[in-house]
């Protein structure tokens, strides 16, 4: 059990309305979205944005969380996603995609970087070491989640970095 400052509450505290934000945001863009390899990611990121939520809860009770034993398997999830977007992205080069779903992906990606920032300054915040540990993981994981949007994105011709 940890005593949390008025600060790492604060902090811990937004990033709890944050990742309350994102799964609404997966979930209804997983419902909204036309290509059914973007409703499998959007899916798949919600659900790891309930994972975080769940341990941002934890943590505001004081408690410090476990080890990521489930960190391996997200991992593993986030590889097969990564392969399946770049395999599909060979077979439908020249296929169109709708503006909404490019719309929701931009959406996520920025929503990504915000989030991913804010758990940045928290992780600074925090003294104790597990609990950075934990804000680290999950900001890690924010990070792949933006890498998947992009990779997306990019193999769909809606992103093109230069």
């Amino acid at each position: 059990m940890s005593t949390l400052t008025q600060k790492e509450t604060s902090l811990l505290k937004d990033q709890q309305k944050h990742e309350k934000v994102c799964i609404q945001k997966y979930q209804t863009y997983a419902q909204q979205a036309s290509d059914p390899q973007l409703k499998q990611l959007l899916t798949t990121y919600a659900s790891q944005e309930q994972t975080h939520l769940d341990t941002i809860t934890q943590m505001l009770s004081g408690q410090v969380p476990a080890t990521f034993s489930q960190q391996g398997q997200q991992q593993q999830q986030q590889s097969t996603l990564q392969s399946s977007t770049q395999s599909s992205s060979q077979t439908q080069q020249g296929a169109t995609t709708s503006q909404s779903d490019s719309a929701l992906c931009s959406d996520m990606l920025m929503t990504e970087k915000f989030v991913s920032g804010a758990y940045d300054t928290a992780i600074f915040e925090f003294k104790d070491p597990a609990m950075r540990q934990a804000l680290n993981h999950i900001q890690k994981e924010e990070q792949e989640h933006g890498q998947g949007l992009f990779e997306y994105m990019q193999s769909k011709g809606m992103y093109s970095a230069q």
